[in-house]
């Protein structure tokens, strides 16, 4: 039992339950398995020394500072151990114990010391901060490494003899997996680097084998749902809408469009992911959807995770649903809307969820950007339905090992080749040296050619909304570009704290080509198309991931006009030059997202920490043979699971929930 501070320290680190502690796994392991003799210790090595104490005091320097200073001795010497203002130690150290001392070895005076070493009395049971390879955890504020130490050991010893392991022994042997009692032991207290290689192998094991099984489990459950919405297909009607399209559909943009409706001609509802590059042209997929649903007499909604990206959607829809006689509304937080007008697609932001947006048959939904809401918000909106068709999209590009595991309840559609006639957009790297001349190049660009740019300051907090502290950057570097740098153009500054009007109206004067530069932070990135900005300029931008670059790029080149992207960095060289330097010779996000997954690992990529993604403690996304590993184990068990009562319960208590079945 731990304290009311201790309790809100741990639920930090995400700690609530003993089990929580007991899979709250090492990040690495500090390796003090070298028991030395006092007289063998050598300067800056890392040893663990163990004797007797023969002397123990607080020492007083002049300027009122207290060191501790404790003598140790063995059969082959004595030396000198040291720490800093813990008055306590020796308390706790006292002269005649024996104690167990492990630190790296420096030299005072020509002497061998041990300074601030970790310490244990040696009480006849095993050691667990020295003398062995030592876990070092994830920690926080007044919760450290030693602290964990001290609560788990003992946990393990009381708890492991009753701890079930619910992985089915078929699949243990398999994939030559440890049992989970001996994985809780080796992952915290290995006695050597294979013990620990063991742990980790069936741990990551268990994790995936779970996220698979929890997928399949709900795609299974999604499958039995009998939708009351089975659409016809009007295919001459669908062609004369496809035709109408001011330009030719790419083979990728019509085999996602055959999949979907095939899907939506089915008893049960559709449930599919449509993965696109930016600008691959997702929106007229969904487009398609939406109109087959109208010919059905069904409603349809997309919600989109801002307002311009919902207002751009409504743009793009609007122009091409309106003429064949469907009617569009907006609903956003600032734009309240009377659904007894009697729309046939409503787009929005998360107001569509709220309680007083009633429909009367809502039969297809889009959730765009999907990873942005919520579980509970993307229910809420499936439920105003009786079980509609969902169609999700992403212009996050995920290797598909990835996809198949995050979204294994989805169907995965994927968009990888852009619209004909697009030209590559030049992607430049600029270092510090380099900047003056790029400015002047910007402006003669945006002069010369009449043409518009986007100047991208980066967030400085971790964190996907924005702080004061983002946007006085933001702020300050708006400041300095009006006077010193573009003085003779018109610049505008976008973040995420500016009302909504204002925000359109910004926006709305960039459109118009009032506007030759706009600042902004890349919270409010998504959905901007501007076909005559032709220039991205990103400053700091080693502190993008791949696919954040991407979308940002995606911005520009939305025209027939040449397109460039800038990507400002202080760096010199290192790994973040030679991520950014692969932004110049790669425009595929997909390819992207595999050089990024590599080079940085999904955390990094994929801004797991900033959007609902799902986080690992142990295994990898980039671990592609485990991952098909846990796939082919899930899919033999997912039907057998009441042959399991162990595995079954456990996945009945499993709380990652992607996308809820209705």
């Amino acid at each position: 039992m731990v304290g009311k501070t201790y309790s809100q320290r741990l639920g930090k680190l995400e700690i609530t339950t003993i089990e929580e502690l007991l899979h709250h796994y090492p990040h690495r392991w500090e390796d003090l398995s070298l028991i030395s003799k006092i007289s063998q210790v050598q300067p800056g090595e890392k040893v663990t020394i163990q004797g007797e104490i023969i002397d123990s005091r607080n020492i007083y320097t002049k300027y009122h500072k207290r060191i501790q200073k404790v003598i140790v001795k063995d059969s082959s010497g004595q030396i000198e151990a040291t720490w800093f203002n813990q008055p306590f130690l020796p308390k706790t150290l006292k002269k005649g114990l024996p104690v167990s001392l492990a630190g790296k070895v420096e030299v005072f005076g020509s002497k061998p010391v041990l300074v601030s070493p970790e310490y244990e009395l040696l009480k006849g049971k095993e050691t667990i901060h020295t003398g062995r390879l030592v876990p070092i955890y994830p920690e926080t504020y007044g919760v450290s490494s030693k602290w964990l130490r001290s609560r788990i050991a003992p946990l393990i010893k009381e708890l492991t003899p009753e701890i079930t392991d619910w992985l089915p022994l078929e699949i243990k042997k398999e994939n030559q997996l440890i049992n989970l009692k001996n994985a809780l032991k080796q992952i915290h207290f290995p006695n050597n680097k294979q013990e620990a290689g063991e742990a980790k192998q069936r741990l990551a094991f268990d994790e995936l084998f779970l996220m698979q099984l929890a997928g399949l489990k709900r795609k299974k459950e999604w499958g039995r749902h009998k939708t009351t919405f089975s659409l016809d297909i009007n295919q001459e009607k669908v062609l004369q809408f496809i035709g109408s399209l001011p330009f030719t559909l790419t083979k990728a943009q019509k085999k996602a469009v055959k999949e979907m409706l095939n899907d939506l001609n089915q008893k049960k509802p559709m449930n599919r992911l449509l993965e696109g590059d930016v600008g691959s042209g997702k929106t007229v997929v969904a487009a398609v959807g939406f109109y087959v649903a109208f010919l059905n007499g069904f409603q349809s909604a997309l919600m989109a995770p801002t307002e311009i990206l919902a207002q751009q959607h409504y743009n793009t829809i609007k122009s091409l649903l309106e003429p064949f006689g469907v009617k569009i509304g907006l609903a956003t937080g600032s734009k309240k809307i009377n659904l007894k007008n009697g729309y046939d697609i409503l787009i929005g932001t998360h107001a569509l969820v709220y309680n007083k947006v009633n429909f009367e048959n809502l039969g297809f939904v889009v959730i765009d950007e999907q990873h942005r809401f919520g579980v509970e918000q993307r229910a809420k909106l499936i439920k105003k339905g009786k079980a509609p068709h969902l169609l999700t999209m992403t212009a996050t590009p995920i290797p598909r090992t990835i996809a198949l595991t995050m979204y294994g309840d989805l169907d995965l559609s994927v968009l990888d080749e852009m619209p004909k006639g697009r030209l590559t957009i030049k992607t430049w790297v600029v270092p510090k040296q380099k900047r003056a001349a790029a400015y002047q190049w910007i402006e003669k660009q945006v002069k010369d050619n009449q043409s518009q740019a986007f100047i991208v300051c980066p967030l400085i907090e971790e964190s996907e909304k924005e702080s004061m502290k983002d946007i006085k950057a933001a702020k300050a570097e708006f400041e300095k570009l009006s006077r010193a740098i573009f003085p003779n153009l018109k610049l505008a500054l976008l973040h995420g704290r500016i009302k909504s009007k204002e925000k359109e109206t910004i926006f709305k004067d960039f459109q118009d080509k009032k506007t030759d530069l706009l600042v902004s932070t890349p919270v409010v990135e998504v959905g901007i198309d501007i076909p005559n900005a032709t220039v991205m300029m990103i400053e700091a931008s080693e502190r993008f991931g791949l696919a954040q670059l991407h979308q940002l790029r995606g911005r520009v080149g939305r025209s027939s006009k040449q397109s460039y992207c800038l990507l400002f960095t202080e760096k010199k060289h290192g790994g973040s030059i030679r991520r950014l330097q692969a932004m110049e010779k790669n425009h595929s996000g997909f390819e992207l997202a595999e050089i990024d997954l590599k080079l940085r690992g999904p955390g990094e990529f994929y801004g797991i920490h900033q959007h609902g993604w799902q986080k690992l403690k142990i295994a990898s996304f980039s671990d592609s043979d485990l991952i098909i590993k846990t796939r082919k184990s899930a899919q033999k068990v997912i039907n057998q699971l009441n042959q399991f009562p162990p595995l079954k319960e456990k996945l009945e208590n499993y709380t990652i929930r992607l996308v809820e079945p209705n």
